[in-house]
C-alpha cells in the first residue's frame, strides 16, 4: 500500500510539474507571436496582430492545476510552512496531541474543499458552463484538475494522520530531519 501512495503523490507532483511546462509553451507561444509582429513593424510593415486565444486564460487554468496537483507532493516532502517554534518546546506527548489535531484539522478542511470541489464540477457539468474567454472551454475540465488535486492532498492528509495515529513519524516531519530542520 505504501507503494501504490507513494506513486500516487509522485504522479500529482509530475502532473504539477507538466502544468507548468504547458504554462511554458503557451507564453513563449504568444511572445513568439508578439516577436514576429514586431518584426513586421520593425520592417514598415502593418503587424497583422498574431494572438494565441485565450492564452492568458489557458495559463491561468494550468497555473491552478500545476497548484493544487503540487499540495499533496509538497507537504510528502516538507515543503510546506510548519510553524515549529511551538512544537519544539513541547513536550513530546504534547506535541504529539498538537500535531494530531492539526493534521486532523488539515484533513477535514481539504476532505471539505474536495467534496466542494466535485460538486462544483457536476453543477457546470449540469449547466454546461464555459469559461468567458475567446475559446470557450467548458470549466468543468479545469474545475476536475481542481477537484483531483484537492482530492490527492486530502489522501495525503488522511495517510499521515494514520502514521501519527499508529505513533510512526510522519513524511514531512522525516523531510525536516534529513533536510537538516529549519
Amino acid at each position: 500500500m505504501r507503494k501504490l501512495l507513494d506513486r500516487i503523490y509522485s504522479a500529482s507532483g509530475a502532473v504539477a510539474a507538466l502544468f507548468l511546462v504547458a504554462i511554458c509553451v503557451v507564453v513563449l507561444l504568444q511572445v513568439g507571436a508578439n516577436l514576429i509582429d514586431a518584426l513586421i513593424k520593425l520592417s514598415g510593415g502593418e503587424p497583422i496582430g498574431l494572438v494565441i486565444p485565450s492564452y492568458a486564460e489557458f495559463a491561468g487554468f494550468f497555473l491552478a492545476g500545476a497548484s493544487f496537483f503540487a499540495l499533496a507532493y509538497t507537504l510528502r516532502g516538507g515543503g510546506h510552512i510548519r510553524v515549529t517554534l511551538l512544537l519544539t518546546h513541547l513536550p513530546q506527548r504534547a506535541r504529539r496531541g498538537v500535531e494530531l489535531w492539526c493534521v486532523a484539522a488539515a484533513l477535514f478542511v481539504s476532505g471539505y474543499f474536495a467534496w466542494y470541489s466535485f460538486g462544483l464540477v457536476a453543477e457546470s457539468l449540469e449547466y454546461h458552463d464555459v469559461s468567458p474567454g475567446i475559446v470557450p472551454l467548458p470549466l468543468w475540465l479545469p474545475q476536475s484538475v481542481m477537484a483531483a488535486g484537492l482530492a490527492v492532498l486530502t489522501l495525503a492528509f488522511a495517510d499521515e494522520l494514520w502514521q501519527l495515529v499508529r505513533g510512526r513519524p510522519t513524511s514531512y516531519a522525516e523531510a525536516e530531519v534529513a533536510g537538516g530542520g529549519e
